[in-house]
């Protein structure tokens, strides 16, 4: 599986971007982890876009969500302060290394952001002197220092860079010896070992041929399908695509077809930025299931051996209690002549014979069939133990104890094995329990896995960047929020045949209703005006009603009388105003169930109320803040089912005071 990108790789992804962010503006930089970078980035016209870059292992635009710690770590603050609003002149490739400079224009100069994606990697800004402002990793090496307020250096090169390598160079593969000519390669050239396999499978060389041994053939061969890979880049005919192989798993990511890849699937993208972010973000994902699988397979395997050794432990005190139950019944039926077994050896001991002779005569009894030497088998006289041999059962008794008392030992050791047993049995079900639970746990991980994998960022239509609402009957609106939008919105985005909105009020946003054509109904221009209304001027002053008024798009100009100026956000209103009069200052705040989500919606207080039986009305007033949070928050859970309320008290206050112009108001509820 692939780790990090290839020099090639890089060279292609460097094409892409120069068509792609160059010009654009660094809007905000995030630091996903220690090694992960995110720049937002923004070009006029264009939908944002995503820079990701994780130092020593990749870089490509990024389509997908992606959690943003809440507090910046010193190094993204670095960043920022440096970076923010800067713009991007250039992205270059560093020689044919694994290493990219963006040159950036800022305030203080051309900077140079450099991301290094060989070895642990880095992340280094440096200034227009090439001075180091910062990095992600400071250290002192042997061939350059990468230190605050040193000068920096490239790192050395591994090889010598291919475009510039001629064929009389290539000669020098010879000098190598015995070293195989694909180690040779990864040494030689700035390539790297896949691309050395490559090139060699297409000049049909073997891979293990000793450099010594190559002719100039050989050598011929190789420098033409080097010269065959690299026109790729240099004229530009990529064919980027995710390799998968034959067992639908993601192997590789590679910016045209490789030889080595013939007859495994190969999943095409446009381009090479694509096909990095869906590889690296799909297999991220399954890396997080490998190492949870990974980690639930070990507990399970310790507790199906615990379970092992239980169940042998059990089944051990079960054969103990039947082998001992059944020498303690053998004991007391043979007592009689156990008892005048174990008194005869104790009178022969007490008459002088010795152990010896005493088995002695034992085993000669046995021999003629005896009783009650038939039950004998051995003597232990260290042990003072007694081996018997009953009905197919050797056991031991102690002679210096009673008959009766070692049948009772019998009975307490399999009393005693009991005990045991129904402890293990407990401890038995206890892991049976705890595997159970493991495997359901187990279940239940890969489900949230699959509902965590990343999502991609949904493309955010033109007007989301203004105010906006559908009215009850399905009419877009779309207000501006300030002197910029405002411009924007009038210069860019009215149409012939489209209304637009004023509240009759210094300090006002228009609003427009897209019309597609269609007449605009009473209701949308009374939600319209309620809507320029409220997110004017007159909030702030508390007005509880003003006047709004409407005209047509061939109305609005931005063409001021002669040696008059207009302001920014400004134009100038011809013709005839249709009045809208004593429209209330209203802002509809309530909450909807979307796809099993709970979503907070604002907007005119028609249309929410159409919307939703949840919400309140918002007017001005001088609550804010929190407290303003609250108080919608508690009238919203006063009129909202049980089982919703909890779910309302999760909700950020943000998502509550969001729709409320000036950020403060008096909430009621309807």
């Amino acid at each position: 599986m692939k780790a990090e990108m290839t020099s090639f790789d890089i060279a292609a992804v460097v094409y892409e971007l120069n068509q792609t962010i160059k010009d654009a503006r660094i809007e905000n930089i995030y630091q996903i982890n220690r090694s992960t970078l995110v720049l937002r980035l923004h070009k006029p016209n264009q939908p944002t876009m995503q820079l990701l870059v994780e130092a020593g292992k990749r870089i490509h635009l990024t389509g997908y969500v992606l959690e943003k710690p809440f507090k910046p770590p010193a190094f993204c603050m670095a960043l920022r302060k440096y970076l923010r609003n800067s713009k991007i002149i250039e992205v270059q490739q560093h020689e044919f290394e694994r290493a990219i400079v963006f040159r950036i224009s800022t305030r203080e100069g051309i900077f140079q952001l450099i991301f290094e994606l060989f070895g642990e990697g880095n992340i280094i800004l440096s200034n227009q002197q090439s001075i180091i402002i910062a990095a992600q990793t400071y250290k002192k090496m042997r061939d350059r220092d990468i230190l605050r307020n040193e000068i920096f250096q490239q790192a050395p090169p591994r090889g010598k860079n291919p475009f510039n390598t001629s064929r009389a160079q290539m000669d020098e593969l010879k000098n190598f010896g015995h070293l195989e000519i694909v180690r040779a390669i990864t040494k030689f050239l700035s390539f790297g070992g896949l691309y050395a396999e490559e090139l060699l499978l297409r000049a049909n060389v073997d891979k293990n041929t000793p450099c010594q041994a190559l002719t100039d053939k050989q050598l011929d061969d190789i420098f033409t399908q080097l010269k065959n890979i690299l026109s790729h880049v240099t004229e530009v005919k990529f064919d980027p695509a995710i390799v998968i192989d034959s067992k639908d798993e993601l192997i590789d990511v590679t910016p045209i077809s490789l030889k080595r890849y013939e007859g495994l699937e190969r999943k095409p993208h446009k381009t090479l930025n694509e096909a990095l972010d869906e590889y690296y973000t799909k297999t991220a994902s399954l890396g997080k299931v490998g190492i949870a699988q990974k980690e639930y397979e070990r507990e399970l395997a310790k507790q199906q051996r615990m379970r092992q050794d239980q169940q042998t432990t059990i089944e051990e005190s079960k054969k103990i209690i039947e082998q001992d139950r059944r020498i303690g019944a053998l004991i007391y039926s043979h007592l009689g002549e156990l008892q005048y077994l174990v008194q005869q050896i104790l009178d022969e001991k007490q008459r002088g014979k010795s152990w010896e002779q005493i088995a002695g005569r034992l085993k000669e009894e046995k021999q003629a069939n005896q009783t009650p030497a038939i039950y004998f088998d051995s003597l232990d006289s260290k042990h003072m133990i007694l081996n018997l041999s009953i009905e197919d059962n050797v056991f031991p008794i102690r002679i210096d104890r009673s008959i009766q008392a070692n049948a009772a030992e019998y009975y307490e050791k399999m009393k005693k094995a009991g005990r045991k047993l129904e402890g293990s049995g407990k401890a038995l079900r206890e892991t049976q329990h705890r595997i159970q639970e493991l495997q359901r746990l187990w279940t239940q991980k890969i489900e949230e896995v699959k509902e965590e994998e990343p999502q991609r960022r949904a493309e955010k239509a033109w007007y989301e960047k203004f105010r906006w609402f559908y009215s009850s009957d399905g009419f877009l609106v779309v207000g501006g929020k300030d002197a910029i939008t405002n411009e924007i919105l009038i210069k860019k985005h009215v149409e012939p045949q489209e209304i637009v909105f004023h509240a009759n009020v210094v300090g006002a946003p228009f609003v427009v209703v897209k019309t597609q054509g269609k007449t605009p109904s009473e209701q949308v221009i009374q939600e319209a005006a309620q809507f320029a209304a409220s997110y004017s001027r007159a909030w702030r002053e508390m007005f509880s009603a003003i006047d709004v008024y409407w005209v047509h798009q061939h109305q609005v100009s931005k063409t001021p009388p002669h040696g008059q100026f207009l302001e920014k956000g400004s134009f100038i209103i011809q013709g005839a105003k249709h009045f809208v009069k004593n429209v209330p200052l209203r802002i509809g705040i309530g909450l909807q169930m979307k796809e099993e989500h709970l979503a907070v919606i604002g907007g005119p207080a028609k249309m929410v109320s159409k919307q939703t039986s949840i919400y309140v009305e918002v007017a001005p007033g001088r609550q804010s803040g929190k407290n303003l949070a609250k108080q919608i928050r508690g009238l919203l859970i006063e009129k909202a089912p049980k089982n919703l309320h909890e779910k309302i008290l999760a909700i950020p206050n943000q998502e509550f005071t969001g729709f409320v112009p000036f950020g403060s108001g008096e909430a009621t509820l309807k």
